[in-house]
């Protein structure tokens, strides 16, 4: 059955049916569009084209289908029909009669697939989101645990400078970190709901379409029925984001695949991740990188199809974009099968820490730490990388490393370096000297790496920064476990507080205000302070909030954090004050401290207990005790933000 026979005198042929159904692929969407077919039946009802009786049993009859098709998602490929809204529409007069005919009043398959195709994007955003943290947070275990590490760096190929293994993890999760803010940006513009737009000139029916997309989950509807049916931005930003992450995790798998082979011997792969030789028992071979590595292209090419497709389409909806959805499933599918995988590799990698160093001693890597020995002897750059050039191929034709050539030999060069030239030399001072930002410096790294195990500072989405080295790394991973784990508050559904939210936060403060807890706030207080609330949502309702007040440049206090007490112990609390500490260290803050009745609680986030009576007089007097708590059981504590 099909949903257009009415103007046809003739049947399609069986040839074009097989090229025309888009089934076998958009069968996926099924559960989307029996989420978008109850919301609809909600909006006729409003506009009194269904009555609620009838709203009622459509729904529960979609309901019933949404589970079926969820508890087994191939029997709609035993179907004849021409695509996923045929099928949900035949099934559902299959169960209401005519009433499951009146559904589609005022809407098109135009704006149903279109409202599909984001819904099924936003779902599979929020999952590949989760593949990304887990990916950053096994490349910084990884960091942690070869922070110190020595590895040889490279440029061209060829032995540059020694960094370490840390900083060489710590660059992938930087350039993850860029794939998240990409994916976060792809969704966001994504989140418009075309539902109401009809084919093209939008719906006859009065329907409160802002409502609909907020009942459909969506962030606001769209603003132009043209461009809502026409529009597949969505899908080239995600297949460029993957595009994009894929040639990371291509760069990554190559550098593994690299550093696993027989010539250079860094690193082991894990047997769970590693093939044998049908011919040679002896060969151990990285596939799971190797695959990694080709899958880019299937990605990057599921990228190329998709513009070509839209390449010149007028509007507004052509039959051309039914070619999006086969390109996408298996781009992001692709995507997120690399990552898991890359994962996988990561957590079971061993490196071979002699070999590593050994590797890092040669090839003159303390070239650089020479010439800038002769600069701070004043002897001009330029100069002195001339002059370390000539010692360089002299220890060439001798056989030897610098650091072994003895004082008179390097003498014969420059009269100016001395004896203190060999403690410059050393793998250890080229590490250490690095102490900018971004650098390798070894105390920045023990510094931040002893944060990060003390559970001390951790907010959970930081990045790293910049160049290799030990010391630094550490600062590096301190403020790349920041980042990541505000990145895992905003999966766990924190975000920033919007005006409509303000009653809520209301209730739920107030509430347990009443129990002593925290200090009342009232209405008016939080929508002048909401743009410094965040909340939690589960399932699109609020179930959280707290709230950071800043006092001057450098200080500010959490406050007003309160779950539902149905919803605590599940983690919304923790991910609440770490979105907020990542919020503060994006303003550039220095110190945040909470007045808690719990201090073991902020213990564990990384809060220090502190002596309340150092506090300003304001910051005292802005905390009322509670009547219902001990005068002295209230606790300041302090948080500093990591600054690199």
């Amino acid at each position: 059955m099909s949903l257009w026979g009415g103007r046809f005198k003739e049947k399609a042929s069986l040839q074009f049916k097989k090229f025309n159904d888009s089934l076998p692929v958009d069968y996926r969407m099924a559960v989307q569009d029996i989420v978008g077919s109850i919301s609809w039946a909600r909006a006729l009802n409003s506009v009194n084209v269904l009555t609620d009786q009838e709203v009622a049993k459509l729904t529960q009859a979609l309901e019933e289908l949404k589970l079926s098709v969820e508890n087994n998602p191939e029997q709609i490929l035993e179907a004849d029909s021409e695509d996923i809204h045929s099928w949900v529409e035949i099934q559902l007069i299959q169960k209401t009669g005519d009433l499951g005919k009146k559904l589609h009043t005022g809407r098109s398959r135009n704006d149903q697939v279109a409202t599909d195709l984001k819904l099924w994007c936003k779902e599979k955003g929020n999952e590949i989101y989760v593949a990304l943290v887990n990916l950053q947070q096994a490349m910084l275990d990884l960091a942690e645990r070869e922070r110190n590490t020595v590895l040889p760096g490279y440029t061209h190929l060829q032995r540059a400078q020694p960094v370490t293994f840390g900083h060489w993890c710590l660059a992938y999760v930087e350039m993850f970190n860029r794939d998240i803010g990409r994916l976060k940006d792809a969704l966001y513009r994504a989140d418009t709901s075309p539902l109401g737009s009809g084919a093209l000139a939008g719906t006859a029916y009065p329907i409160d379409r802002e409502d609909l997309a907020h009942h459909l989950g969506f962030r606001t509807a769209t603003l132009n029925s043209l461009d809502a049916v026409s529009d597949r931005d969505h899908v080239i930003e995600l297949l460029s984001t993957a595009s994009i992450s894929m040639i990371h995790l291509s760069r990554f798998a190559e550098d593994l695949i690299f550093y696993n082979s027989g010539e250079a011997g860094f690193v082991e792969m894990s047997d769970l991740v590693s093939s044998g030789s049908s011919l040679m028992p002896q060969k151990k071979n990285p596939d799971a990188c190797e695959l990694i590595r080709g899958k880019s292209g299937r990605v990057t090419g599921s990228l190329t199809a998709m513009l070509m497709t839209m390449k010149a389409l007028p509007l507004a909806y052509n039959k051309d974009m039914q070619e999006d959805k086969e390109g996408l499933f298996d781009g992001l599918d692709t995507w997120q099968e690399c990552m898991e995988m890359a994962t996988l590799v990561a957590e079971g990698l061993t490196v071979n820490r002699k070999r590593t160093l050994a590797a890092a001693q040669q090839g003159y890597a303390n070239a650089t730490e020479l010439a800038d020995y002769l600069v701070s002897k004043d002897i001009p750059f330029r100069e002195a990388h001339h002059i370390v050039g000539e010692v360089v191929l002299d220890a060439i034709d001798k056989g030897v490393p610098l650091e072994d050539l003895t004082l008179t030999q390097l003498q014969q060069f420059s009269p100016k370096i001395d004896k203190d030239v060999y403690q410059h030399l050393s793998i250890e001072s080229t590490l250490d000297k690095r102490e900018s930002l971004g650098g390798t410096s070894r105390q920045q790294v023990e510094k931040a790496l002893a944060d990060v195990q003390t559970g001390q500072k951790t907010l959970l989405n930081s990045q790293v920064v910049g160049a290799p080295g030990k010391a630094r790394i550490s600062s590096a991973l301190k403020q790349v476990q920041q980042r990541l784990n505000a990145t895992k508050a905003a999966v766990t559904s924190v975000r920033r507080a919007r005006m409509s939210d303000s009653a809520v936060i209301f209730e739920l403060v107030n509430e347990w205000a009443a129990k002593g807890e925290i200090l009342p706030r009232s209405q008016d207080n939080i929508i002048h302070d909401i743009q410094n609330f965040v909340v939690a949502e589960i399932g699109g309702k609020v179930v959280g909030c707290a709230s950071l007040y800043i006092y001057e440049k450098s200080l500010a206090e959490i406050r007003s954090i309160v779950v539902e007490e149905e919803f605590q112990r599940q983690g919304q609390g923790i991910a609440l004050v770490q979105y907020l500490l990542e919020f503060a260290h994006q303003m550039e803050l220095k110190d945040i401290i909470v007045l808690t009745y719990i201090p073991t609680y902020f213990d564990k986030l990384g809060f220090d207990t502190i002596d309340k009576s150092i506090l300003a007089d304001n910051i005292i007097e802005d905390s009322e005790p509670s009547p219902l708590k001990e005068p002295n059981s209230e606790v300041a504590m302090k948080y500093t933000l990591g600054q690199v």
